[in-house]
C-alpha cells in the first residue's frame, strides 16, 4: 500500500510539473490566427518534427470559411506540387531495384519520346541528345505543359500527347518547371514497375510509411475532412472559394481521373511529416526501408549546376534544394542543404538535415504571390524561433 501511494504521489507530481511546463511553440498559434482574423486564410495547420518525433502540431481557423467546423490537425489538403517528391521517390525505388537508372533515356521506357523535336526559333530541329529521366526530374528536359488536357486521359495517353509537343529548348541547356513532365514519370513507374502508378505508390511508399490519408482521390467518408480552397481577390480584398484546377472539373472522389504525380495528391500534415522523416532517416522509418541511403543523398543534392532555377534554390531529383536561404525571406529558417517542395495553394514541406528539423505548413490559398515566400510561412518560422532555441 505504501509503495502504491508513493507511486501515485510521484505520478501526481509529474502531472503537475508537466502541466506547469510552458509550450515552447505557443507563439505559433496566435501568429497564424492573425491571418484567419484578417480573412486572409480559412484555417492553417502547422507541424514541426525531427526525424523521430513530432515537436509541434496545431491548427487554427476553420475547414470552411462559411461553416462552423474548426480545422483539425488531421484534415486533408490538396498538396499540389508537393506531390512531385513522392513521384520522384517511386522512380528512385525502381533505380534501387535495378529496374531503371536516373540516366536512362526517357524513350527507353516510353518509346513515343524517341522522335520528339525541339522548337528552336520557330523551327523544328533534332535534339542535341536524348532526354534522360534525370532531365525530367530536374526540370531541364525542355518538356512543357498540358494546359487543356481531357480529365480522364490515362497516363499512357498523357505520355503520348506530351510526346507530340516539341521541346522548348535543348535537353540540359536550361531549367524550366514542367509539371506535365513529372506526370509522365508516373507512366515510367507503370512500365518499369509493372503495375498502375497509384498502386505502386501505395505498396512501396504510402503503406510502409503509414501515410493512410494520402491519395489521388478523397474517399466519400473522408470528404468532410477536406479543407476548402480559396483564391485571394485583390480588387475586393478578400478570399473567395475556388476549385482545384488540377482536378479538371471532376469530383475529388472521381477515380476515373488518372493519378497525376505532378500535382494530384491530397494529404495531411502528419502524413507528409512521415515522408520527410523517412528522407531524414536515410530512406527508412520505423524499420521500413524505402530507399538506400546513397539514393537519398543523390536525390537531395544540387543537380542543376550553373543553370538558373529559383532564387537561392537549385534542383535535386524531384526536390528543390536550398543553397542560399537569404535569397527569399521564406527560406530564412532553413539551413543550406535543406530540401523539400511547396504547392500552388500554399502548402509547404521542408526537411533540414543540419538542424534535424521538418517543417510542414498546410493551408489552401491561391493568388497572393509566391507560396514559397508567403507571409504565412514567414510568420510560422518566426513564431517557432523561440521554441527551437529552448
Amino acid at each position: 500500500m505504501r509503495i502504491t501511494s508513493a507511486v501515485l504521489g510521484l505520478l501526481a507530481a509529474h502531472t503537475i510539473l508537466c502541466a506547469q511546463q510552458p509550450d515552447p511553440f505557443a507563439a505559433i498559434a496566435p501568429r497564424m490566427q492573425q491571418f484567419v482574423d484578417k480573412g486572409e486564410a480559412s484555417g492553417i495547420v502547422t507541424l514541426i518534427a525531427t526525424r523521430d518525433r513530432i515537436l509541434h502540431i496545431g491548427a487554427v481557423g476553420k475547414n470552411d470559411m462559411s461553416g462552423a467546423r474548426k480545422l483539425r490537425t488531421d484534415d486533408i489538403f490538396w498538396i499540389a506540387s508537393m506531390s512531385k517528391p513522392l513521384t520522384a521517390v517511386c522512380i528512385a525505388i525502381l533505380a534501387d531495384d535495378g529496374k531503371l537508372s536516373f540516366d536512362d533515356t526517357l524513350a527507353k521506357h516510353l518509346p513515343e519520346f524517341a522522335g520528339i523535336m525541339v522548337n528552336q526559333n520557330g523551327r523544328s530541329v533534332q535534339p542535341s541528345r536524348p532526354i534522360t529521366l534525370r532531365d525530367v526530374l530536374t526540370h531541364t528536359s525542355g518538356l512543357g505543359e498540358m494546359t487543356n488536357r481531357e480529365p480522364h486521359l490515362t497516363l499512357a495517353q498523357t505520355s503520348r500527347n506530351l510526346s507530340q509537343q516539341a521541346l522548348s529548348f535543348q535537353p540540359g541547356s536550361r531549367w524550366s518547371y514542367s509539371t506535365a513532365g513529372i506526370d509522365v514519370l508516373g507512366r515510367v513507374v507503370e512500365v518499369a514497375g509493372g503495375m498502375p502508378f497509384d498502386q505502386f505508390l501505395q505498396k512501396r511508399v504510402l503503406d510502409p510509411l503509414g501515410m493512410k490519408d494520402t491519395s489521388f482521390w478523397v474517399a466519400p467518408e473522408k470528404q468532410s475532412r477536406l479543407a476548402h480552397s480559396y483564391r485571394w481577390n485583390a480588387h475586393a480584398g478578400r478570399l473567395a472559394e475556388t476549385t482545384i484546377p488540377y482536378l479538371y472539373n471532376t469530383p475529388v472522389k472521381d477515380r476515373a481521373r488518372p493519378p497525376l504525380g505532378g500535382a494530384g495528391l491530397f494529404s495531411t500534415a502528419g502524413d507528409i511529416a512521415r515522408f520527410y522523416q523517412m528522407m531524414l532517416g536515410g530512406g527508412a522509418l520505423n524499420g521500413k526501408r524505402i530507399l538506400k541511403p546513397a539514393t537519398v543523398v543523390e536525390m537531395t543534392r544540387k543537380q542543376t549546376g550553373d543553370l538558373t532555377a529559383r532564387p537561392g534554390m537549385p534542383w535535386g531529383l524531384g526536390f528543390c534544394v536550398v543553397e542560399d536561404p537569404s535569397k527569399i525571406p521564406g527560406n530564412n529558417a532553413l539551413s543550406p542543404g535543406s530540401f523539400g517542395h511547396g504547392g500552388a495553394f500554399s502548402t509547404q514541406s521542408w526537411a533540414d538535415p543540419t538542424r534535424n528539423l521538418i517543417w510542414v505548413l498546410m493551408f489552401q490559398r491561391d493568388g497572393k504571390g509566391n507560396p514559397d515566400n508567403s507571409d504565412v510561412r514567414i510568420a510560422f518560422h518566426e513564431g517557432a524561433a523561440n521554441g527551437l532555441e529552448k
